[in-house]
């Protein structure tokens, strides 16, 4: 019997009796991290780093049991020695590594191998099996230095300033701002917040992590005081009134989708977009793969098929997920 199996709930290992990431109600769920398409509501128990915790209690409430484990640190469920290792992804985010009878899994969750400042860099685990996501598993996916595309933000939002236009960069209350916030803070200027995303940023710095506090952007803002500052907030002000109130701004994504060939609609994007993702791209995931020396390797989320396509050709031994 394999050690974990893949399942319409879940990935389910038997012997724990636990589900990592399930997307359906279990008794006992481990977490990888707090992104509501990995961390759904309605468990009865959850497990996590003590920093997604955190995040969860914040999002979940106090009815679920959310229980908060160090990094590395190893627990024992029914002779299954689990353990939480950074991952890169977000704040708190984890690969998932399951040991039993000899035999080593690690389950990444989602992961990127260039450093934020925010989210615990990502750290190889050695294992006989890595599963691994594969959002951008294509090999036309190849991602440009992130001080390149930091620059780049920031020429936009120095034109537009001159320009008399309020900059909005929507991204992420989880993962993107921070990274936004962590790297652009540093040219200076001023930068406002809005307040679903300052809510995380609150959680973040009460944990330990430095992070600069900025002015918060709400309906008593005024827009002189707006005139020529950046204001990062979650995609979801495109259906918001308070962004159709203001009288003179530029729109702007930040998505690592913006580099795809075939673009979704411009109104997705607003007037530009950056390629910046907090996910590995192609070589990144060729990389970590290699970095566990793993023998085997199963990918899902994403382009599962093509990347394990991929890795065959070069010579690992591949395979998609199999419910």
């Amino acid at each position: 019997m394999e050690l974990l199996r893949f399942t319409t709930k879940g990935i389910y290992c038997e012997q724990a009796g636990v589900y990592i990431d399930p997307v359906r109600r279990v008794d006992k769920a481990l977490i990888t991290h707090a992104h509501s398409d990995h961390a759904v509501a309605g468990h009865r128990h959850y497990l996590a780093t003590q920093q997604t915790a955190l995040l969860l209690r914040h999002r979940l409430g106090k009815k679920p049991l959310i229980q908060g484990i160090a990094y590395n640190y190893p627990l024992k469920i029914n002779g299954v020695t689990v353990s939480f290792h950074p991952a890169g992804h977000v704040f708190g985010s984890a690969q998932i590594r399951l040991e039993y009878k000899g035999e080593v899994w690690v389950v990444s969750g989602d992961y990127k191998l260039i450093n934020d400042r925010i989210s615990e860099p990502f750290e190889p685990v050695k294992c006989h099996t890595f599963v691994t996501e594969t959002t951008f598993g294509m090999p036309r996916f190849v991602w440009e230095p992130q001080e390149t595309i930091f620059h780049r933000i920031y020429a936009w939002w120095q034109r537009n300033k001159e320009e008399g236009r309020i900059s909005v960069l929507m991204g992420y209350p989880l993962g993107k701002s921070q990274h936004l916030l962590a790297f652009l803070s540093e040219f200076g200027g001023n930068i406002y917040v809005h307040n679903e995303t300052e809510l995380i940023n609150q959680i973040i710095r009460n944990a330990g992590t430095k992070l600069a506090a900025f002015s918060i952007y709400n309906k008593h803002s005024r827009e002189e005081e707006l005139n020529g500052a950046l204001i990062i907030a979650p995609p979801s002000i495109r259906k918001s009134p308070w962004l159709y109130n203001l009288k003179n701004y530029s729109l702007a994504m930040v998505s690592g989708w913006i580099s795809a060939k075939k673009r979704p609609q411009q109104t997705l994007f607003g007037d530009s977009g950056f390629a910046l993702s907090d996910h590995a791209d192609f070589p990144g995931l060729v990389q970590a793969v290699t970095s566990t020396g793993a023998e085997r390797i199963i990918t899902m989320h994403g382009y599962a098929a093509q990347f394990a396509r991929s890795l065959n050709e070069m010579g690992f031994r591949a395979e998609t997920a199999l419910q």
